[in-house]
């Protein structure tokens, strides 16, 4: 989009200017783009920024706290405490890992994307990370794909039964990680989760509930939470990946998620390298 050419230009120059093999100019020109459209989120919301790190590290703990750490160090160079920015990782065993280091050793919020199964939500919560984004509509859109079933009503959405059955545990078992479900299919799912921690709901999603005038009950709450019939458990690595890979949708759609956000940032990497190549050559 023309009105945010100046940002990619911008952050071209950084990366150049910064130095190094081209990889890494272009590595520095994408973690200083994700900051500055941050940066820009940041003049319009009170809150906070998800920025992500890259899905290709999502096997490589390290290199995801590295990563997040320059993140981090951009956002503070342009005036922005760490406070106001989360960091996204993918739900991974190594990215739930790389969260808990995060926020332990250097008190960067995290923000755990693709969680599909009760698994995750629980290493995530044993990790202490400051959220999770559980999707709902992506759930419902595998069991469409993959069952006899085409149409469910809210209160049977099977996205809508995951994010209840985890904000349960987490409120039942007192952890602080909060629950923000997130990818709507439509404004059903939403209502069936009001009372949740936090949303996040498309605008057009919203528009449709703004012209919506029925009563709205809070169907979560931490007291039904605290008479749940829900058991705590304990996840190490093994376990944890044991208990994942039992649930085939949580499987199918955490591997289908990280190849498409990997396939996103490829795309964008092409189209700096050609523009970075049109600015040396300018040069």
């Amino acid at each position: 989009m023309p009105a945010y050419q100046h940002l990619v230009d911008q952050a071209i120059k950084y990366g150049i200017a910064n130095g190094g093999t081209e990889e890494e100019q272009v590595a520095n020109t994408m973690d200083k783009l994700f900051v500055s459209f941050g940066l820009e989120i940041l003049k319009k919301v009170p809150g906070r920024v998800s920025t992500e790190v890259d899905a290709r590290l999502s096997f490589d703990k390290e290199e995801m706290v590295a990563r997040a750490l320059k993140l981090i160090a951009l956002y503070e160079e342009a005036g922005i405490s760490k406070d106001r920015v989360l960091i996204k990782l993918s739900s991974t065993w190594e990215g739930i890992q790389a969260g808990k280091e995060l926020e332990e050793k250097h008190g960067v919020h995290c923000n755990m994307t693709l969680l599909f199964s009760f698994a995750q939500a629980v290493a995530c919560a044993e990790a202490k990370v400051t959220l999770i984004s559980p999707f709902v509509g992506r759930i419902l859109d595998w069991h469409k794909e993959n069952t006899d079933r085409k149409s469910f009503e809210p209160h049977e959405d099977p996205g809508v039964i995951s994010v209840t059955k985890i904000y349960n545990y987490y409120k039942k078992f007192g952890y602080s990680t909060v629950v923000m479900g997130a990818s709507f299919r439509n404004t059903g799912e939403v209502k069936a989760l009001a009372g949740c921690d936090l949303l996040t709901i498309s605008p057009g999603l919203l528009a449709e509930l703004s012209q919506d005038h029925s009563a709205i009950t809070a169907m979560l709450t931490v007291e039904k939470s605290k008479a749940c019939d829900l058991e705590k458990i304990h996840l190490d690595e093994k376990a944890f990946r044991w208990e994942h890979n039992e649930d085939r949708m949580a499987v199918e759609k955490l591997s289908d998620g990280i190849r498409k956000f990997a396939a996103d940032a490829i795309k964008l990497e092409a189209m700096i390298k050609e523009k970075m190549l049109s600015v040396k050559n300018g040069q």
